[in-house]
């Protein structure tokens, strides 16, 4: 039986459609916000995966190019990989979902949104977060939901709830904001500089807006959802075996085991002591039990962290709850790049390289959204497994990898100058050096660090920190904990991730453990990553660098822009492209001409540089009676020599003005091929440009006298 649903979102319709497609899979819908439509589906396995100890839960956003009525660029005519932007989609609809699943679930759990159709006024990825939790609401699946969304913008200081696209390219902020009925369950936000008391509204308002949402799906589940399915397989430890392993460690021996600043010497104390629970199971003879020692210990060390922290005040490290682990910034590590940045927090260490080049090289993006078709500052995040200490070869970049990489690029945008200028194509890459927490607020270090050191003219350096959250029993038990190391990160509820300058946010990434968060706890993370941000800029960094260099690496390429008219950039390339080909090959440098006149010449060598722009300028200005050149001998005749002055445009030296004193022959001055300087001595009016060599020779000593 098909069912349709319609409620009004932000001014458009937001309607669904159930029990038509997909009726194979536990739920499935068809989900239309103005013309934008997904078809979300999930499916989830009979029974548990086996030898796990997490939920498997896989989310994917594909991206059809139908949808925008396109075919996919290159030479394979399909989609293939998910882009860059579907990866990112992907990870915002897991994060606020994940959660809310059992936490003693193991069945496989895949959520497919695949986008059918595209209006460039109602956004895609948010029709998908609302479409994957209600397929999972109205499935058997076991699921806290529903989860409603929103993106909010902030156009001439009024918030604006799923702006449409021309109110995104005015827009200050990109938020996107998922709750549940109480709580707020995800973040991630794009701003330029936007203080933290407009960032707080924001969110909150955005919560506010998402109950419509939650309300529609609720009705929805309530009308035609099918009966949860409690009767799951559970996975946990044994109680009585929990506590005959806990009794062979003791709190004390956990504590002094856990509580280092050093996570080399904490895991080998927390090996010592599990081989002591080893052997003392094994002498008992209760060798099956050891299948439960690893759940059983990861749950006891969590207790005991976490007890430490919300209790006792206590980090594993020792530090306060805002204080920030050691720092150390350095730049010019590197010889011969362009710019570099060393960033270190305790063990964390994030080396930041910058490379720039023509904007010919800027990244070309062939995805859904009109407004994005290219990238010109690219940053890329590596975490080699050497990193944490492991012998494993590395791996090509992940969901998490492409997801750090981007929340440090975005932090990083508001602050680049523009192409007018700065013309060149920026990429950082992050080389994650050695890891034990908040690597990717490293590398947003790291970066402003390297471009500081590049010359790029940044209009304010940019620091990222981390917050963690250990909650209690009731809402407002709870602890904050500044600059998260690794241990507190895995054992805590939430790693809120701010990036910013002095003035303001420029980006947030929240990770979420538990049901959502309550506005003291956002109000509260926000504060302390203020104070925190200002600590590191400038105390750390601005101290490595005070200030952007005023020049560029030797090794980085010279960009010169000029402006011509627009009506003579088809001279300029020539029929063909033989013109603009011939001015490359002759001085060695790239040229990107932009369709408004502007126009970019890159080369290593200035002079070279220089004589491109003399030889565009000459083909795209008008010649002049007066101007001088350095010409080139094309052909000679009977009467004279002509002279080619820029690409395409040549004069006659005539034979009589080849020399002061009389010449019989030309060739017994020039030759073809010979450089010559001539200077304009008259353009008729049939456009003819008549040179002279002589009156730029010194004149005879007869003519002087």
């Amino acid at each position: 039986m098909v069912k349709k649903y319609s409620t009004q979102l932000a001014g458009r319709e937001l309607s669904v459609e159930i029990g038509k497609v997909a009726g194979l899979a536990n739920g499935s819908a068809t989900v239309r916000y103005g013309d934008t439509m997904i078809l979300a589906t999930v499916v989830a396995a009979d029974a548990p995966k086996e030898g796990i100890d997490f939920f498997p839960l896989s989310v994917n956003y594909e991206e059809k190019f139908y949808s925008v009525g396109r075919l996919p660029g290159g030479y394979i005519k399909r989609e293939s990989r998910p882009s860059e932007k579907a990866i990112l989609t992907s990870r915002v609809i897991d994060r606020p979902m994940r959660p809310l699943f059992p936490k003693d679930y193991r069945n496989d759990v895949v959520i497919t949104t695949t986008v059918l159709s595209v209006d460039q006024d109602c956004s895609p990825e948010v029709t998908a977060m609302i479409a994957a939790s209600l397929v999972v609401d109205i499935s058997d699946i076991p699921f806290a939901g529903p989860v409603g969304s929103v993106q909010v913008g902030l156009v001439d200081g009024n918030l604006v709830f799923n702006p449409n696209q021309e109110e995104r390219q005015k827009s200050d902020l990109a938020l996107t904001v998922s709750s549940t009925k109480d709580k707020v369950m995800m973040i991630e936000a794009g701003a330029n500089e936007v203080p933290e008391d407009i960032m707080f509204d924001a969110i909150m308002k955005g919560h506010e807006f998402n109950q419509q949402v939650v309300q529609f799906i609720e009705a929805i589940k309530a009308d035609c959802g099918k009966a949860k399915n409690e009767d799951y397989v559970k996975f946990g430890v044994p109680a009585e075996i929990y506590n005959e392993i806990v009794s062979h460690i003791g709190d004390k021996q956990m504590e002094e085991a856990v509580f280092t600043d050093d996570k080399q010497v904490r895991e080998v104390q927390l090996k010592a002591l599990k081989e002591k629970v080893i052997t003392a199971l094994t002498e008992a003879g209760k060798e099956e039990d050891l299948v439960y020692l690893e759940e059983a210990f990861y749950q006891f060390e969590k207790k005991t962290v976490r007890r430490m922290i919300l209790k006792e005040s206590k980090r594993p490290d020792g530090r306060a709850l805002d204080e920030i682990r050691p720092l150390a910034a350095e730049v010019d590590l590197v010889p011969r790049v362009h710019g570099t940045g060393l960033f270190t927090r305790g063990q964390t260490q994030v080396l930041t390289v910058t490379t720039l080049a023509a904007l010919s090289e800027m990244q070309t993006l062939d995805g859904l959204d009109e407004l994005e078709i290219s990238k010109r500052y690219m940053h890329h995040y590596n975490f080699p497994p050497y990193s944490v200490g492991e012998a494993r070869a590395p791996r090509a970049p992940g969901r998490r990898e492409i997801g750090h990489g981007a929340l440090a690029e975005r932090a990083l945008v508001p602050v680049l100058p523009t192409e007018q200028e700065f013309p060149y194509a920026i990429r950082t890459v992050s080389e994650v050096l050695s890891s034990n927490g908040s690597t990717s607020q490293a590398s947003i270090c790291g970066s402003t660090l390297s471009l500081m050191a590049a010359g790029v003219p940044i209009k304010a350096p940019v620091a990222g920190i981390s917050v963690g959250l250990v909650t209690g029993e009731t809402a407002d038990d709870f602890v904050l904990l500044t600059d998260i190391q690794g241990l507190e990160d895995f054992f805590g509820d939430m790693d809120f991730k701010v990036g910013g300058t002095h003035k303001g946010i420029t980006a947030i990434q929240m990770d979420m453990k538990i049901k959502g968060l309550t506005p003291e706890i956002i109000k509260g993370a926000l504060e302390n990553t203020k104070k925190a941000r200002f600590y590191i800029l400038d105390e750390i960094m601005l101290k490595a660098i005070p200030a952007v260099r005023d020049h560029l690496s030797p090794y980085a390429p010279v960009i010169t822009q000029i402006t011509i008219d627009p009506e003579k950039i088809s001279e300029v390339i020539g029929p063909k492209g033989k013109m603009i080909n011939r001015i490359i090959e002759e001085t060695g440098v790239k040229i990107d001409i932009e369709d408004d006149g502007r126009v970019f010449i890159c080369g290593s060598d200035a002079d070279k540089a220089q004589k491109a722009i003399q030889m565009i300028e000459g083909i795209a200005k008008p010649i002049e009676e007066g101007q001088e050149f350095d010409g080139k001998v094309m052909r000679l005749m009977n009467f004279g020599a002509f002279v080619e002055l820029v690409p395409g445009k040549e004069g006659l030296v005539h034979i009589s003005q080849l020399a002061h004193e009389r010449v019989a022959k030309v060739e017994d001055v020039v030759a073809v091929g010979d450089s010559i300087k001539v200077k304009v001595i008259e353009i008729d009016k049939q456009g003819r440009i008549n040179l002279s060599h002589k009156v730029l020779l010194p004149k005879p000593e007869k003519e002087k006298e």
